[in-house]
């Protein structure tokens, strides 16, 4: 038995792996394929209906922000909005904040749970009781920007095959929102298969979370969040839709504003890269057990998930020589995990830059000027990665 067979049911003899293998090494990362790119588009439908949307607000202890959540969703125009704040039994005053914006907007809702269920069910809760044709999952920390609905709508209108569309997150952490450039410059669409391949070769989320829209008819034929998740379900979601959907993107406009702070779940839910590696890890195993499992090329999309996986492990231990906190980072499991989510872990060229560092020794590897430009380029290489991501959301 290999180890893919043992651990996904996916590959069942080690002729089979050696050959999925073999087929991987020749898929690339390069550029993504648009199915279609539109410059000249509306900013809602054509025709003039009106859709309507399901925004769930799962809310835990988030009282102080959950008023401007809330107003953020209501105040969309040109699609009819219905508002389901969920709230996980918290103790500070969300409920009773929820409770007053329900009797304001007739568009508001409010479902409580009797006990607390963690953010996964109590998103899960909301969408049981949703009727939207479409479908956004927003913290009740975050919010919408102007017109971002109706901009998604009008992709999801003009294009029936897409599933999934989202767009540009705008980070801040200031006390108040900052303004959201609301200027639409265009849509992309991708394949579903093709989008899905990407994020195997990348093996990272692109997507925040309040920035997009799912079709429910693809929610119907997915399902929600998965449980067995603890806080990287909403990419197994985004993935799971591409399995059965084309995904769209937002081109200019900022979609959603995603507010940081010190109380927010991806500060304290102590997901350090070790926790991040091992959830990602999941996140393609499940899909692959199940959803992926269509694809005629499942066996090679696996492998390069796998493969970025164990790259980026390794590329921890070279940062880590690096900067010379070998002592304070578990390098030896990090070694161990590239080696266990691909065999032939030691044929990558971070395993290679790896083993230089390793003969220069510790300060060595801090000292040598090749070294330190290679850090250098790769921070570079970085930052351009997440300006393109920016501008075109892959």
């Amino acid at each position: 038995m290999s180890w893919a067979s043992r651990d996904t049911g996916v590959f069942r003899d080690d002729s089979m792996l050696a050959a999925a293998i073999e087929r991987a090494q020749h898929l690339r990362p390069g550029a993504l394929p648009a199915l279609s790119h539109s410059r000249e588009v509306p900013d809602r439908p054509r025709d003039g209906r009106v859709p309507t949307v399901s925004v769930v607000i799962p809310c835990f202890n988030y009282g102080r922000f959950l008023a401007e959540s809330v107003s953020s969703a209501v105040a969309q125009d040109g699609v009819e909005v219905e508002v389901i704040v969920v709230d996980d039994a918290s103790t500070d005053d969300s409920a009773a904040i929820a409770t007053r914006l329900a009797s304001m907007h007739p568009s508001v809702r409010l479902v409580r749970n009797e006990t607390n269920q963690g953010h996964v069910v109590t998103f899960n809760n909301g969408l049981a009781v949703a009727h939207g044709e479409f479908l956004v999952r927003l913290d009740a920390d975050d919010l919408l920007t102007p017109g971002s609905l109706a901009r998604a709508t009008a992709l999801f209108d003009a294009h029936p095959n897409v599933g999934l569309v989202y767009g540009h997150p705008r980070h801040f952490a200031t006390p108040h929102p900052p303004s959201a450039n609301t200027l639409l410059r265009g849509w992309t669409t991708w394949r579903g298969h093709d989008w899905f391949a990407r994020a195997c070769r990348r093996g990272v989320n692109v997507i925040t979370t309040p920035e997009a829209m799912l079709r429910m008819s693809v929610v119907e034929q997915v399902g929600g969040l998965d449980t067995r998740l603890k806080y990287a379900q909403d990419m197994e979601m985004w993935l799971r839709a591409a399995t059965v959907g084309d995904v769209g993107h937002i081109d200019g406009a900022d979609q959603a504003l995603h507010r940081d702070h010190p109380q927010s779940m991806s500060e304290t839910d102590g997901s350090g890269f070790e926790a991040d590696i091992l959830e990602r890890r999941a996140v393609f195993d499940y899909l692959f057990e199940n959803a992926a499992k269509t694809f005629a090329d499942a066996e090679e999309l696996q492998l390069l998930a796998r493969r970025a996986l164990a790259s980026q492990a390794l590329r921890q231990i070279c940062r880590a020589y690096e900067r010379g906190r070998t002592a304070r980072e578990p390098v030896q499991w990090y070694e161990n995990f590239a080696a266990e989510v691909y065999p032939d872990y030691r044929d990558l060229s971070q395993w290679r830059a790896l083993r230089r560092r390793r003969r220069a020794g510790i300060r060595g590897a801090q000292l040598w000027p090749p070294f330190q430009a290679t850090a250098a380029l790769r921070r570079l290489r970085g930052d351009l990665e997440y300006t393109r991501w920016a501008r075109t959301g892959v």
